[in-house]
């Protein structure tokens, strides 16, 4: 009985991790640019200046279309993608975004 009963409880509390990191995950449609500019930066006229900054040292941000700021914490996932309009999934953690998948818009 005790058998079942922890077999029952480790299949449990398994499940209930895999719900949690599956609810992590977000999808937000915006536009790759970097946190100097945020906001104003959302938008195809600005790949060249989002570049710009980057080089000076800001980072990579996804500018969601409700114009939220998330800076990318891995931003070779979206290399070569500034000043797309995109879908990204991934993880949020405050105002941050981990990026998992990303499609064009």
């Amino acid at each position: 009985m005790k058998k079942i009963f922890g077999s029952l409880a480790v299949s449990v509390l398994f499940l209930m991790v895999l719900s949690a990191s599956a609810a992590d995950k977000t999808t937000v449609n915006g536009w790759v640019s970097d946190d100097k500019c945020g906001a104003k930066g959302a938008s195809a006229e600005h790949a060249a200046c989002t570049k710009k900054c980057l080089s000076k040292g800001a980072n990579l941000a996804v500018v969601t279309d409700d114009k939220k700021v998330l800076v990318v914490d891995n931003p070779d996932a979206l290399k070569g993608h500034e000043g797309h309009h995109i879908a990204v999934t991934g993880e949020v953690t405050g105002d941050k975004i981990h990026v998992d998948s990303m499609k064009m818009l």
